[in-house]
């Protein structure tokens, strides 16, 4: 029988990208029309989304437009080009966007103290578009209200209240995001081969980022300093970074601060690129002896029945699992109420780093191909053994998906099946021939920060 073992291990370098995935236009092209045809199942005579800086996924997914400083509007009726409204910085910023679109100038959306001298009220900006009286309107914003049972609400709109009373005006208006996000029928539930090759893209730089800095952290260095370490490039991110130690490390979320990492602390760090996300959470420590003798259990306690949870995760995920059958064989190692599991362990992730999830007890939503998930299985304990954490990305891609990818992107094509061995191979996870590790850290799993060649394996 395999059992978990901390293993000593040499965590492989997969390498950098050198080509930067770019989604063109017809694949946008494309991403519309299949818009259009879905509206008509959901009995929609125009789709609006909004978006701003922090939820951009629906309104980018369609245009290839990624608000900065402004929110914006896009607006689509068939037969018609799209209307993106956007204010004054953002309209000639649209230009570099990959989708087709008309482009309208509607200075609401611009800060506030600019200028407002070329303002047209918003039932004009919409005539303009296409709208007209007695449309049904599904609004997308970046989210929707469901039950535990996951009935979901059309009437909980969480976009602006400004653009819900003037569409009402117009006709009827629904919540729609599930056109865009329902777990499984979702339009951005599964990927084009350019997309997932993009999100391998930011997976690898979040994982290189993490990488770095836990190879090289040492007792005495600040948070900032640990962050540094990072050497972040610029590429768009999806959360803020997260990193603590000592008594805020619990909160998980926390920013850097000039706190000093002293050895023995409890530490978390996590870096999300749109598309991508890794953290990792442990003790900053040589071995159990560098933690209080009230924890000197936290590898076989803690570590080894979560790290069997990982395993279980990654080796039952597939296409055509349902998601109640990978939560079972996630909570079978987990299940203790000491373990403090409350979220879903995994879910989808796209632009946005928790899109929905099809993961949870009883599910029978099947997992697809061309979806993209993370493993994301998180103890909070609540005791002074703290957590540990092992989130990471992968795709799922049947046989035609994944001759797609390798005879497209042949580079990110390599690192992927580097990763496969060194998870098979060197940590004894056994995959599915359809599952992609998109991460570099996949499966690499070290309890103590100051030991990072000690790593967690099935043997």
């Amino acid at each position: 029988m395999r059992t978990a073992q901390l293993c000593t291990i040499e965590l492989p370098d997969f390498g950098l990208p050198t080509v930067d995935p770019v989604l063109d236009k017809g694949l946008y092209a494309a991403r519309i029309g299949e818009l259009t045809h879905r509206m008509k199942d959901h009995g929609y005579d125009a789709v609006v989304i909004y978006g701003d800086r922090e939820h951009v996924a629906n309104i980018s997914w369609a245009s290839g437009y990624d608000p900065r400083f402004e929110e914006a509007i896009l607006i689509l009726v068939p037969g018609r080009r799209p209307t993106l409204l956007a204010g004054n910085e953002g309209f000639p910023y649209a230009e570099t966007a990959k989708g087709s679109f008309e482009r309208v100038l509607w200075q609401s959306l611009s800060l506030m103290g600019q200028p407002r001298n070329k303002y047209q009220p918003i039932a004009d900006i919409f005539a303009i578009a296409g709208l007209k009286s007695g449309m049904r309107i599904g609004l997308a914003g970046w989210k929707g209200f469901e039950t535990e049972d996951g009935v979901f609400d059309p009437q909980w709109f969480e976009s602006p209240h400004y653009l819900v009373t003037a569409l009402q005006a117009i006709g009827t208006v629904s919540n729609a995001a599930l056109l865009f996000m329902h777990p499984t029928q979702g339009l951005r539930s599964v990927n084009e081969v350019d997309q997932l090759a993009r999100f391998e893209f930011a997976a690898t730089l979040t994982s290189v980022a993490i990488r770095r800095a836990i190879l090289n952290v040492k007792s005495g260095m600040t948070e900032y300093d640990f962050c540094s370490m990072m050497n972040v490039n610029g590429f768009p991110q999806s959360t803020h970074i997260n990193m603590c130690s000592g008594p805020l490390a619990k909160y998980g979320l926390p920013s850097p601060s000039t706190r000093v990492i002293e050895k023995g602390d409890p530490i978390v760090v996590g870096m999300g690129l749109m598309g991508a996300l890794s953290c990792r959470a442990g003790f900053l420590a040589t071995d159990a002896n560098d933690l209080s003798v009230d924890i000197h259990d936290y590898v076989d306690k803690l570590v080894v029945p979560y790290f069997k949870a990982a395993v279980a995760w990654y080796e039952t995920v597939g296409i055509g699992v349902a998601g109640g059958t990978l939560y079972d064989a996630v909570m079978q190692h987990v299940g203790d109420p000491f373990f403090g599991i409350g979220l879903n362990p995994g879910h989808l992730i796209h632009l946005d780093e928790w899109m929905h999830s099809p993961i949870k007890k009883g599910s029978k939503l099947k997992l697809a191909s061309g979806m993209a998930l993370q493993c994301d299985i998180i103890p909070a304990t609540g005791t002074p053994y703290f957590t540990s954490n092992i989130e990471d990305g992968i795709a799922l891609a049947d046989e035609a998906l994944r001759d797609a990818f390798k005879t497209k992107y042949p580079e990110a094509w390599g690192r992927i099946k580097a990763r496969r061995s060194f998870m098979i191979d060197i940590l004894g996870i056994n995959l599915r021939p359809e599952v992609l590790p998109f991460s570099s850290l996949a499966g690499w799993l070290p309890p103590f920060w100051l030991a990072p060649d000690k790593a967690m394996a099935m043997r």
